[in-house]
């Protein structure tokens, strides 16, 4: 058993909420959650990790307990996510870290790495998407309309992506057994992004995530650069970024370790917590050495 810490920091006028586990002078992990939830999503991880490694898992801002302030307050884009989320590591003086990306998590990871490069050890990419390859269509298509042109013909369908039928489908589908999976994830997702003035910032980042597959190149060649260590681990049912995504990573990262885990979907940690721990652990074993935390 580890303790886990609940903590607030203010980083560029925001309060910025993040728990945080293992020992102090161990190798960081920074895990990233994606839309529609919070780091809450890593509560089963991080005390699978934190015997070895120091962890570290953010709320972004506009979701879980960090602030979220309106629309005409704060510019929802994933730079300025990224720029909270680099603030909050100089805060917390994280100079070297592997990071964990699910979703909104990648976008705004590689945009630490593109900034960062040397900083970053290892990357464990989890349903988090580098490639046009890794999107589903009939996911995707009404999102790119919207962010082409947003008016409210385009915007009625993606809306829907923050009801609570469209949350719930996010956390089941693509999963074998789906009663594994514990409802309040998705019922406390919803009241979240429920919160008055949320929803218009979900609009916001629906927008702006348009920008990220322009992103790709240079991200790419960071990875032929840098021949950074990588675990992709994917659920191979995810109907929004499908198990195209996560092979493409062989083409610029040769040595990338690819895994896919039948019967899971978009969520992976909450179906396939065991099968994933086993493989995070292994990865970073070897990306970042052996660790002792009683050494």
């Amino acid at each position: 058993m580890v303790d886990v810490h609940h903590r607030t920091v203010t980083v560029r006028g925001q309060q910025v909420f993040y728990r945080e586990a293992g020992p102090a002078g161990a190798p960081v992990v920074l895990l990233l959650h994606g839309f529609p939830t919070s780091s809450r999503m890593f509560r089963n991880l991080i005390p699978a990790l934190a015997d070895r490694y120091h962890v570290i898992a953010p709320d972004h801002i506009g979701f879980g307990r960090s602030a979220t302030p309106p629309v005409t307050e704060f510019t929802y884009t994933f730079d300025a996510l990224a720029d909270v989320t680099e603030a909050l590591l100089d805060e917390l003086g994280v100079e070297r870290f592997s990071v964990y990306v699910q979703d909104y998590g990648a976008p705004i990871g590689w945009r630490l790495a593109l900034r960062r490069p040397a900083a970053v050890q290892a990357i464990i990419s989890q349903n988090g998407n580098a490639y046009e390859d890794g999107f589903v269509d009939s996911f995707w298509a009404p999102l790119w309309d919207y962010a082409r042109d947003p008016r409210p013909e385009t915007e009625g369908p993606v809306r829907a992506a923050v009801g609570l039928d469209a949350i719930r489908w996010q956390y089941l589908h693509g999963v074998a057994d789906p009663d594994v999976v514990d409802p309040d994830t998705w019922t406390q997702d919803h009241a979240e992004v429920s919160r008055p003035g949320n929803p218009e910032i979900q609009l916001a980042l629906f927008r702006d995530y348009a920008t990220n597959p322009p992103l790709y190149p240079r991200v790419h060649e960071y990875f032929r650069a840098s021949r950074v260590p990588l675990l992709a681990i994917w659920g191979s049912g995810d109907e929004i970024f499908g198990p195209d995504g996560a092979r493409a990573f062989a083409r610029d990262l040769p040595d990338a370790e690819i895994h896919l885990v039948d019967g899971a979907g978009h969520f992976l940690l909450e179906s396939a917590l065991d099968t994933a721990v086993d493989r995070i652990r292994g990865f970073l074993a070897r990306a970042v050495g052996p660790v002792d935390a009683a050494a």
